[in-house]
């Protein structure tokens, strides 16, 4: 396994999945504009260290100083205008963000440029994840403006979970191009 992977989005759920794809052999290239907040240690692969740093920095940072994994940071939004730079090359695209019109720019961009890529979302409550390709993903609206999204450190263990198997499939189709959907509670994994 070789390549680019680009993984935009590094809250809850993207920060997770980096942790669990630290030793893959590819290069990381890391996307998100958003600052640490307090809250975010709770439900995050963010330390208290961090704080008011860049969420993509500060993971470039951790991510070289505990495991030694190299990857290059981009903390800036991603935009019309900067994604076909962003990403150019890139082998698999994750995207792990919680915006409506982000997830949408994603999509259409990675369909019309050919480029692999799986969307992973988890619900506001912790009780739901779905890892799904761009072929089957139908963006969803947030709930109410300015909700609050996995800010709970009651659900971190499923947020890993989740992460977690977005790494797994991620990892599977950059192996053997196998693409799978799964959909996620924490009681249950099922296949779709």
């Amino acid at each position: 396994m070789s390549g680019s992977v680009v993984i935009v989005g590094l809250g809850a759920l993207g920060s997770h999945l980096l942790q669990f794809a630290r030793n893959w052999n590819v290069d990381f290239k890391i996307i998100d504009f958003d600052y640490i907040e307090a809250k975010n240690v709770q439900s995050q692969f963010h330390t208290k260290m961090s704080l008011r740093q860049n969420k993509a920095a500060a993971l470039h940072r951790a991510m070289m100083g505990m495991f030694g994994t190299k990857v290059q940071a981009i903390p800036h939004k991603l935009t019309a205008d900067n994604i076909e730079v962003h990403f150019k090359d890139a082998d698999l695209v994750i995207d792990c963000t919680d915006n409506f019109d982000t997830r949408v720019l994603i999509q259409d961009h990675c369909k019309d440029q050919k480029i692999p890529c799986l969307h992973g979302g988890l619900s506001a409550d912790g009780q739901f994840a779905r890892i799904i390709w761009t072929e089957g993903f139908t963006p969803d609206h947030e709930g109410a403006p300015g909700q609050a999204t996995c800010e709970d450190g009651d659900h971190v263990a499923f947020y890993g979970m989740a992460g977690c198997q977005l790494a797994i499939v991620a990892r599977k189709f950059l192996d053997d191009g196998r693409k799978i959907n799964l959909q996620m509670t924490p009681s249950n994994i099922m296949s779709l």
